[in-house]
């Protein structure tokens, strides 16, 4: 009986190191064909041109094609969804924007879990801060001329932004609830086709990302009223931080763009991944590319990132409580 167990251990024990075996060769031959990157939203958004930078540089350093696959819809939901739903074997990866984490405070049931069905690969890179701009031909100077014009009964301003749930719509939300204005919101298909609304004066306002913003602000089509930071922009110095413009409560941050892998990942191909998105984001090429359009490169750490995407879905949970946001 004792030898027949043993047995039975034996072949159990061989058939866990085979699986070990199998897992690291696949890791140490990953990639082998070519890997599908998800952004969830329409092209033109910081996160896709961001993808877009990683992937030409992956595809380099691997030789294998890492290739872009829009599919926006639902501010990203749409996406992810079809991520959290692939097989967990590292050539379905998501890239997204900190809209994934604001989600969960925005709809009443998502179709996935940002915690359980998705393992952190890394926070990509960070936007210091967000712009509040306004259409050039708006007779407003200044935030404060702004919050006037707001106030005013025959008021009919509206504010664009590149769908529902994301840190755009949530900054102009939480304005409106720091100065006690309300301007209708105009929810876009993405990032390009709402500051396309707000340059034809299909909208007035719009919180904007510096990478997607400098070009028209530099060009006086659209004009920067305040920044989201605790300091002005070195980029933009002329233009007062918000708290300046006489808006308090509303210093926040510009989000992050950061990649995302279906739940249960083998570890080996986890690391993997890890190391060559490192070596990449450190590159000179992938550098250069996002500093040029006001992104801070960063390249986390799998458990650096998934500590910050934990503790943001509490904070931005508190954030939308704050500007009276019900869930949908």
């Amino acid at each position: 009986m004792i030898h027949r167990w043993f047995g039975v251990i034996l072949l159990g024990l061989m058939a866990v190191l085979a699986a070990v075996l199998a897992t690291a060769a696949s890791a140490q031959d990953y990639p082998s064909k070519p890997v599908r990157v998800i952004v969830p939203f329409a092209a033109g958004g910081a996160p896709d041109v961001v993808a877009r930078i990683l992937c030409q540089q992956l595809t380099t350093q691997t030789g294998q094609p890492f290739v872009v696959d829009n599919r926006g819809g639902a501010d990203g939901i749409v996406g992810a969804q079809a991520v959290a739903e692939a097989p967990p074997d590292g050539y379905t990866l998501l890239v997204t924007s900190s809209s994934f984490v604001i989600n969960p405070s925005f709809h009443k049931k998502l179709p996935f879990d940002v915690v359980k069905d998705f393992d952190p690969v890394t926070e990509i890179s960070a936007i210091e801060a967000l712009i509040l701009g306004v259409n050039a031909k708006l007779a407003a100077q200044s935030a404060q001329d702004l919050i006037a014009l707001a106030k005013r009964p025959d008021s009919h301003l509206s504010f664009g932004s590149p769908g529902v749930g994301n840190i755009l719509h949530l900054a102009a939300e939480l304005f409106q609830a720091r100065t006690g204005i309300r301007m209708v919101h105009v929810p876009y298909k993405g990032a390009a086709q709402a500051i396309t609304g707000l340059l034809g004066g299909e909208v007035q306002v719009m919180f904007l990302t510096p990478p997607a913003s400098l070009q028209f602000i530099q060009e006086g089509r659209i004009r920067a009223l305040g920044y989201t930071h605790r300091t002005r922009a070195a980029f933009l110095p002329d233009v007062p931080t918000m708290a300046e413009a006489g808006v308090a409560g509303l210093e926040m941050d510009g989000g992050w763009t950061g990649m995302f892998a279906p739940a249960k990942m083998p570890p080996a191909i986890l690391t993997r991944l890890e190391q060559e998105i490192t070596k990449a984001v450190a590159s000179p090429f992938v550098r250069e590319r996002l500093m040029t359009i006001g992104l801070k490169p960063v390249g986390s750490r799998p458990s650096e990132f998934k500590a910050v995407v934990a503790v943001q879905v509490k904070d931005y949970g508190e954030v939308v409580r704050a500007a009276g946001i019900a869930p949908q």
